[in-house]
């Protein structure tokens, strides 16, 4: 069972300009929750114990957030003080924390309670299967931004990326990581698309197909039409 996870909240989130100069996007609302205390209760009702959270821009709004807030569960928050990592690095700086298998997360998905089942047989398999990585996938038909572009393609759970290809699947932000893919990393600031591109190459990246709408929040009007009363 996994009972750590790892929310990567340090971004610029420019594409939500004029909204994030003032705030992190982590913090932007939908709704009656922002997006990083809906993805903290979905990890909490998932079973997750401990939570690392990484910042850099406005982190300190960030770490307020989360004192005043006082989630039930045991919230760690690592500061990228000098120079943001990228999504690699800022996972890697992070595993001072997890020295085991952990579910890494992005906050700007709008998760929600129909997520756990498909979360839950994507840990069985990573597990009864050994898996070292396995990121949940869905076919860009099912996104509500009709502008994003697709990642990955998927043959037989496996994750292919063919540049010459169309690429149907879009990554929904939620993967399961074992440390050990981090092994023979030396560098410091990395897009997590290293870490990837080699286990493609290695053939030990894998997927699950998410059968639920996507909502991403992605851009300034898609927040906008999410937030339409």
């Amino acid at each position: 069972m996994i009972k750590k996870a790892m929310i990567l909240a340090a971004g610029f989130g420019k594409r939500l300009n004029p909204l994030t100069l003032k705030y992190p996007k982590p913090l932007l609302q939908i709704g009656n929750e922002t997006l990083l205390s809906n993805t903290i209760k979905f990890l909490e009702e998932f079973g997750i114990k401990k939570i690392v959270i990484n910042v850099h821009y406005l982190g300190d709004q960030i770490k307020e957030y989360i004192d005043k807030k006082k989630f039930n569960l045991d919230i760690t928050i690592i500061d990228e003080h000098e120079k943001i990592l990228d999504t690699g690095g800022g996972v890697l700086n992070a595993l001072n924390h997890i020295n085991e298998t952990f579910l890494c997360i992005n906050p700007d998905t709008i998760w929600n309670s129909n997520y756990i089942k498909e979360l839950k047989k994507m840990e069985n398999d990573f597990f009864l299967k050994k898996r070292k990585c396995s990121l949940l996938l869905v076919n860009k038909t099912k996104s509500f931004d009709k502008n994003l572009k697709g990642d990955f393609n998927l043959a037989n759970g496996m994750i292919i990326r063919n540049k010459n290809e169309e690429q149907k699947y879009i990554y929904t932000g939620l993967q399961i990581i074992n440390p050990e893919v981090f092994v023979n990393m030396n560098d410091k600031i990395f897009s997590i698309n290293t870490i990837w591109d080699q286990l493609i190459k290695d053939q030990n990246l894998f997927g699950s197909e998410s059968l639920i709408d996507f909502i991403h929040v992605s851009t300034l009007e898609i927040y906008k039409k999410l937030n339409i009363k």
